[in-house]
């Protein structure tokens, strides 16, 4: 299907370059700084002993970037390492007590920003949008080889 309407991709890009500025505007007063430090934050709080090799599959980003995150939040005390017993190579990930405590406050922000970014949309505008999305992102997926 053809369509004189902008391209999916570039809308996509624009809405993440986006979020990303205004997250990471809301999260500096944290010590929470860009690069999507926040959703590493986030996925070490759900998945606690989580390692980096793990995040950067389930973000879907390079090991760079994971690295520089990890590094940012573990000089800003929300998380720490710790050697991996099964391999001492590798360090497991963990929440601190800052982070924990920081955890409702965190979520709060992220809540309130989805919020205001679906301000004028119904629920089922809401779930239809959702629906979509995942289906572009699986088309995405096939298309770099992912499954």
């Amino acid at each position: 299907m053809t369509s004189n309407k902008e391209p999916i991709g570039k809308l996509i890009s624009h809405l993440h370059r986006q979020n990303q500025k205004i997250l990471a505007k809301e999260l500096l007063p944290y010590g929470i700084g860009s690069g999507g430090q926040h959703s590493f934050l986030k996925l070490i709080l759900s998945h606690p002993g989580i390692t980096q090799d793990q995040m950067t599959s389930e973000i879907k980003c390079d090991k760079a970037t994971t690295a520089r995150s990890v590094k940012h939040l573990e000089a800003s005390g929300y998380i720490e390492r710790r050697t991996d017993p099964r391999d001492r190579r590798s360090s497991l990930l963990y929440p601190t007590a800052k982070a924990l405590e920081f955890a409702p406050v965190f979520q709060s922000l992220l809540n309130d920003f989805n919020r205001k970014l679906s301000a004028d949309l119904t629920g089922e505008e809401i779930d239809t949008l959702i629906t979509l999305l995942h289906k572009v992102t699986r088309n995405s997926e096939l298309l770099n080889g992912q499954s």
